[in-house]
């Protein structure tokens, strides 16, 4: 019997986690298919809720859902809990369970594309305090970084964020990061700062130390106008393909029974992908 999975979200035409899954079900063999199904967050609960009566062992959650799939778990794990978000969710012994992978999949690309970037955890970061900004912000406190700072446009989403951690987390308003950017041993952008209708990016990046660790969580362009600026002071930088490539993992797992591997093919499969869209750069 075919197992099917999906991706779910709206608008979710541009989502590449087909491409992702297609890959390896094609690689390893498997009797299986992963689309796309289009959930407006009206629909959302009700979806989540009927997987099973629509022919699925799970699937992957999106915006504007993640909440919404938390919401209607009967399990979630401790990276779910914490965040008050789903983004991966199966089926098991008739029970909703769901898990929160974007964590697990910043490290895992931090990880392959920086080794050692970690060896230094003293000082964190991380520009801005969106929804992705929290899986961070958690991902790095589990890594054991000592401080973490959160920059934020609008302080008091700053301060929401860092509440649970206590001290760990300091928020900081994003016009005054100049004043840390030299302390940082990994510095993460979570915002839209440069791309095309936003923002530009308006800071100087020369304190940032030069053993220091950039990373963009936006893959879309590859490699954007932030990681441009750190690559024109000589820092190592890491893209945001890999986050989406590793977040992937857990739940190709849990749905096919494989644990299936980020490889030098599958990352050039999708930035082919990317190159054929025009999206390598801004």
């Amino acid at each position: 019997m075919t197992i099917r999975a999906c991706v779910t979200g709206s608008p979710i035409a541009h989502s590449r986690s087909p491409l992702l899954h297609g890959y390896w079900l094609q690689h390893y063999g498997i009797d299986g298919e992963y689309g796309r199904e289009e959930v407006p967050p009206a629909e959302a609960a009700a979806f989540y809720r009927s997987l099973a009566a629509r022919g699925y062992v799970g699937c992957n959650v999106t915006l504007p859902n993640k909440e919404i799939a938390f919401s209607v778990l009967d399990e979630a794990d401790d990276s779910a809990a914490a965040l008050g978000a789903a983004n991966t969710l199966w089926l098991a012994d008739g029970r909703l369970h769901g898990a929160n992978t974007d964590g697990y999949g910043f490290l895992a690309n931090l990880d392959a594309g920086a080794p050692g970037w970690d060896s230094r955890r003293e000082v964190a970061v991380v520009l801005g305090a969106g929804g992705a900004s929290r899986a961070v912000v958690h991902a790095l406190a589990g890594r054991g970084f000592t401080r973490i700072v959160l920059a934020n446009r609008t302080l008091s989403r700053a301060e929401a964020v860092a509440a649970p951690y206590g001290r760990k987390v300091q928020p900081l308003p994003l016009g005054d990061v100049s004043k840390v950017l030299g302390a940082a041993d990994v510095l993460v952008n979570c915002t839209s700062l440069g791309m095309k209708g936003s923002e530009p990016l308006d800071f100087d990046l020369s304190p940032v130390l030069a053993e220091a660790v950039v990373t963009d969580i936006v893959y879309v362009p590859l490699l954007t106008p932030f990681l441009k600026a750190a690559q024109a002071r000589g820092l190592r930088t890491v893209d945001g393909l890999g986050m989406l490539l590793h977040q992937g993992v857990p739940g190709f797992e849990r749905w096919f029974g494989v644990r299936p591997e980020v490889t030098a093919g599958l990352r050039e499969r999708v930035v082919a992908d990317l190159s054929a869209k025009g999206q390598l750069e801004a």
